[in-house]
């Protein structure tokens, strides 16, 4: 019998979302960076799925795919579901071309690409709006105007922020505070059982501003979803051991987190992948965590860890062989 998907608000806001999302990093055009994309065909019965399973909150980017993801998300939008039954939300910040619009958190860039993301999702507003990562080249008070002014102009609804330091979303929202701007409601960051590094100081930001995060890679890109060793999806074998940056995605010592996940998956007869999505989802700011589904599995393993509520033993035997590291991708 599959779970009745769950609604929660977005932090403090009164943006109603599901308490899953669906991540579209996975549709788009094949390339080299991803030769696992899926296309319109093959990414439609995954939109289908979702809409059945309840998951109303949509997640895409401007880069992903250079614009092919936005242009699918909004295909799909309106051949499986509607306008207003969807929660649409995007990104920018990443280049989408040469030249002083083509990327980062200017006013050029921003209202240049808010209207691209437009155009390529075929609606004329989108509900969050978040910036892919912090501008150190622009001041935040640039930023932080133009995002409003979106917002003012009716293209967004709320905004939100992704991957950056604790310091640096405290002064954009200081920004925004300050001048009586509109602020961020979301945080989307990377949290899973080998990377928990946002519990230091992130989470406490956020839970004390009223913020809600919808994390990425809630699944350390399938590390804690199956066996430790095991590279036998396509996935695995493209996930590479270090972020761009030459820091380690995983370390030696994570296999005793995912020996524990495996454990805990047999005992309760349910997969890998649903115990490590129920450990984040447990955590009270997170409120959607994203799932980049390119298997039916992927969203049905999902949506079971709604249900799934483990006890205080088999937490401590989760969290217990966790290493410090640093954060990823930013």
């Amino acid at each position: 019998m599959p779970h009745t998907m769950e609604y929660t608000r977005l932090g403090t806001s009164g943006l109603k979302v599901s308490r899953l999302a669906l991540g579209c990093m996975s549709f788009g055009d094949k390339n080299p960076m991803q030769d696992w994309s899926l296309d319109d065909d093959a990414a439609g019965p995954l939109f289908q799925q979702a809409v059945e399973l309840g998951i109303t909150f949509w997640d895409t980017a401007n880069v992903y795919g250079m614009g092919s993801s936005e242009e699918i998300v909004g295909r799909a939008m309106r051949k499986y579901t509607t306008r207003e039954q969807t929660v649409l939300a995007t990104k920018i910040y990443w280049p989408m071309h040469q030249g002083p619009g083509g990327g980062g958190l200017s006013r050029k860039a921003i209202l240049e690409q808010v209207d691209a993301s437009l155009t390529r999702l075929g609606t004329d507003y989108v509900d969050l709006m978040q910036i892919h990562r912090f501008d150190p080249e622009t001041p935040v008070e640039e930023t932080m105007a133009a995002l409003h002014d979106v917002v003012k102009a009716g293209k967004v609804r709320y905004l939100g922020a992704s991957s950056m330091w604790a310091w640096q979303f405290a002064k954009l929202q200081h920004a925004a505070e300050r001048h009586g701007w509109t602020t961020f409601v979301s945080m989307q960051d990377q949290y899973n059982l080998v990377q928990r590094e946002e519990e230091r100081e992130m989470f406490g930001l956020l839970a004390d501003s009223g913020v809600g995060s919808i994390p990425w890679s809630p699944l350390a890109g399938g590390i804690v979803a199956r066996p430790w060793g095991d590279r036998s999806s396509t996935r695995a074998q493209s996930t590479p051991g270090q972020d761009q940056f030459g820091r380690p995605l995983f370390l030696d010592s994570d296999k005793a987190i995912v020996d524990a996940v495996e454990r805990i998956a047999t005992a309760r007869g349910v997969s890998m992948a649903t115990v490590a999505m129920a450990w984040v989802l447990k955590n009270p700011v997170v409120n959607a965590p994203l799932i980049g589904a390119t298997k039916e599995k992927h969203l049905t393993d999902a949506v079971a860890a709604l249900d799934l509520t483990l006890t205080d033993d088999e937490v401590a035997s989760l969290e217990g062989p966790y290493t410090p590291r640093e954060p990823t991708y930013f």
